[in-house]
């Protein structure tokens, strides 16, 4: 079964898939939606959102708050130590873990800033964006869309 951890604010939650299904969302628009939970009425607005880090700022009955959720997948991978971002410091982006390129999102010359989307690497199942940690101009691009990786094999170059 699906667990999901879950942070609001500084408190941390692991919420099963099965407990969200559970809740009675009605859409309202875009952005509005109306839960019903043991009884209880909530409006939710979603204010923000950052897909790529998995956050979201909502607010629940006029309270804002600030949400991460992460999936099992995301948390083995941090378990792992896969989300070290130390090797990715210096100019050479290497892949965090072995897999197959799904998409270059990059080309020489560009230039980039810190988290530019850079590679779409598919692994355990999941794709991944891999994403710049700082500035630079991209130097060469190792890989090509369907090409597998080791990890820590390169695969852009930054200068």
């Amino acid at each position: 079964m699906a667990n999901y951890k879950v942070t609001v604010g500084e408190e941390e939650l692991m919420v099963q898939k099965s407990t969200a299904d559970e809740l009675d969302v009605s859409k309202i628009n875009a952005n509005h939606f109306h839960v019903l939970k043991n009884y209880k009425a909530y409006n939710i607005e979603v204010i923000s959102t950052n897909f790529l880090n998995k956050e979201l700022t909502i607010s629940v009955n006029g309270n804002n708050h600030h949400i991460k959720i992460e999936d099992e997948y995301d948390q083995m991978v941090k378990q792992m130590g896969l989300f070290s971002n130390a090797s990715q410091k210096l100019n050479n982006i290497k892949a965090p873990m072995p897999g197959l390129i799904v998409d270059v999102m990059v080309e020489e010359g560009q230039t980039i800033e810190e988290g530019t989307p850079l590679i779409v690497l598919s692994a355990m199942k999941m794709e991944n964006i891999i994403l710049s940690q700082g500035e630079g101009v991209i130097k060469s691009v190792a890989v090509k869309k369907d090409d597998a990786v080791d990890k820590g094999q390169i695969i852009i170059e930054i200068d």
